[in-house]
């Protein structure tokens, strides 16, 4: 036959719950904005082998930056830098660089992360115009 337990004891597992709920919150909310993270580098990272790809087969910068924002299609195109480095002529490598501003979207957790973070990436590929 089932016990009921003691009148002292029936408002704790209330109070245990308010106590763990903010940190289950944080550490939920912390995992969705790491996703996010994660999804924008990845973005980051195929915009900077575009625009390498681009690159390496043609001169015009404007055409470049096109190509490597075309890849990253989420991306918001003021808060991405696209940079290029080019050496020498055909044969020689030509490096695109990609910077992006990331604002945190999640809330309750800019504490933990900042207002934005940096992610940068860069592919480089050789120059095959002469």
């Amino acid at each position: 036959m089932p016990t009921r337990p003691d009148r002292s004891q029936l408002g704790s597992a209330v109070v245990e719950f308010a106590l763990v709920l903010p940190l289950v919150l944080v550490v939920a909310l912390s995992l969705v904005q790491v996703g996010l993270l994660v999804r924008d580098r990845l973005l980051i990272e195929a915009a900077a082998r575009a625009g390498a790809r681009a690159a390496a087969v043609e001169v015009d910068v404007t055409a470049v930056r096109a190509a490597a924002l075309a890849a990253a299609p989420t991306l918001d195109p003021a808060l991405t830098d696209v940079e290029i480095a080019r050496q020498g002529t055909q044969g020689d490598p030509v490096t695109v660089s990609v910077g992006y501003d990331e604002v945190v979207h999640v809330p309750l957790i800019g504490w933990l992360f900042g207002a934005s973070l940096r992610l940068d990436a860069a592919a480089t590929n050789r120059q095959e115009f002469a």
